[in-house]
């Protein structure tokens, strides 16, 4: 994957995204009728994102110092099976380290995650393909299984389940949203 990632210097890196938090109107209608959806604006919307960001960082950050290090982000690759050498990482710090220390820090992580946030949305779509109860979050191996076989790819449910192991980080036996980014990224 990192080797795949870094083309014409520019990284494209796959971070864990918490799922999608749900979200609640606690308005009630004025009439008795029933309610619409709850509307939010930006701001709402771009406090969601911040959080998020935050904990991904939070993911990357593994001595908890507010930076994300060279062996930090090569610790993070490694966790997902993939390989980094140090000077691929170095490479990523370098073009996102506002401040020259080598490090990334907060900000520095949140340019490098808003590089790659309009490939989410396909990438959402490609997901819900896959969820055999639609809005439940997970891919499980039949549904993984149903829709490979649509594609011509005929799987049985065990190597789809020996597909779903090698990236279930974990170890429930689906994939959620942020898995499956792995996945595909691999």
């Amino acid at each position: 994957m990192a080797s795949k990632c870094f083309s014409n210097k520019s990284v494209k890196v796959s971070l864990p995204r918490p799922r999608p938090r749900q979200k609640s109107d606690s308005r009630s209608p004025k009439s008795g009728g029933s309610s619409s959806p709850p509307v939010f604006s930006p701001s709402i919307q771009a406090n969601e994102r911040t959080r998020d960001l935050q904990e991904s960082f939070r993911y990357f950050d593994g001595d908890g110092d507010g930076n994300i290090s060279i062996e930090e982000l090569r610790s993070f690759f490694v966790s997902i099976g993939e390989d980094m050498s140090s000077d691929e990482a170095k490479a990523v710090i370098a073009e996102f380290d506002s401040d020259s220390d080598g490090l990334l820090d907060f900000q520095d992580f949140a340019k490098l995650m808003e590089r790659d946030s309009g490939d989410v949305d396909d990438l959402r779509r490609a997901f819900e393909m896959f969820e055999v109860e639609k809005g439940s979050g997970c891919i499980t191996p039949k549904g993984l299984q149903r829709t490979l076989n649509r594609l011509g790819d005929e799987r049985s449910v065990e190597e789809c389940e020996a597909m779903i192991r090698v990236f279930d980080l974990d170890g429930n036996g689906v994939l959620d949203f942020q898995e499956f980014h792995q996945m595909m990224a691999a």
